[in-house]
């Protein structure tokens, strides 16, 4: 009875947020959608994950904001995995890539579950009023056009082109690989016995080039990893330079 009270409470609360976004949305006009970056710092050794787990899952499934587009990225921190469950999605460059946002956003200390919106705005994952308003703040601000073509994949190699729009400022470019889905049945720590649905999972993020302030950027990339034999996307962002704003995005699915 726990167990279906809980799902029941998130999915109260998701379609909440939905309704909180669809209403605040209603003035967007309809040229080409915003791309936004949600970054969803959480482990499967913390209980208050998986709502926030849920809430990241709603926003890609259902895209509440019309005019952006959510590209939404799950990041598993290792620094739960001493706790009674080794996170078999978590890895030590996520929690370096948290700590960095945590100094740069003058955070006390890294915790989950934790949501970073564009690199600009952070919150508790699970908070639908500040998503809302974090959200509501970075539709508003100048982005720049990013590209991703060419995809293909041969003999484990993924294959793209990537170009920009010229930048405002330097920035990194940054390329993702994300498991459309995942899940797990975590058997100890504080979610043991429970059943975890995942979904946008980071398993590979990497710096391919420099975009420089007023100019361009065009880059053929490949990049080999496991997460090709899954259905997976590629995200490409800049990002402003010392980890700083993301003022541009795009994703594309990944298909053998």
């Amino acid at each position: 009875m726990r167990r279906m009270r809980s799902r029941l409470t998130i999915c109260i609360g998701v379609m909440a947020f939905c309704a909180v976004m669809e209403s605040s949305a209603l003035a967007a006009d309809s040229g080409p959608a915003t791309a936004i970056v949600v970054e969803l710092f959480t482990s499967e050794g913390c209980s208050s994950c998986p709502p926030a787990d849920a809430l990241l899952k709603a926003m890609d499934s259902a895209q509440p904001i019309p005019g952006a587009h959510l590209i939404v990225m799950e990041e598993h921190v290792d620094y739960w995995d001493e706790q009674g469950w080794k996170d078999p999605f978590s890895s030590h460059e996520i929690t370096l890539r948290q700590v960095d946002y945590t100094e740069r956003l003058h955070v006390r200390e890294p915790y989950t579950p934790e949501m970073v919106v564009d690199g600009a705005y952070e919150f508790t994952g699970n908070d639908r009023m500040r998503a809302a308003e974090a959200l509501k703040k970075a539709v508003a601000l100048p982005t720049v056009s990013v590209r991703i073509s060419s995809i293909a994949v041969e003999n484990g190699k993924l294959r793209a082109h990537i170009d920009t729009d010229s930048v405002p400022e330097k920035a990194d470019v940054m390329v993702a690989l994300v498991l459309d889905h995942a899940e797990s049945q975590v058997l100890r720590g504080e979610n043991g016995g429970h059943h975890l649905d995942h979904v946008a999972v980071l398993t590979s993020l990497s710096k391919v080039g420099k975009a420089d302030k007023g100019q361009p950027f065009s880059k053929d990339i490949s990049l080999g990893s496991k997460s090709l034999a899954q259905p997976c996307r590629l995200v490409t962002f800049l990002q402003e330079s010392g980890q700083g704003r993301i003022v541009g995005a795009a994703v594309e699915p990944v298909s053998k």
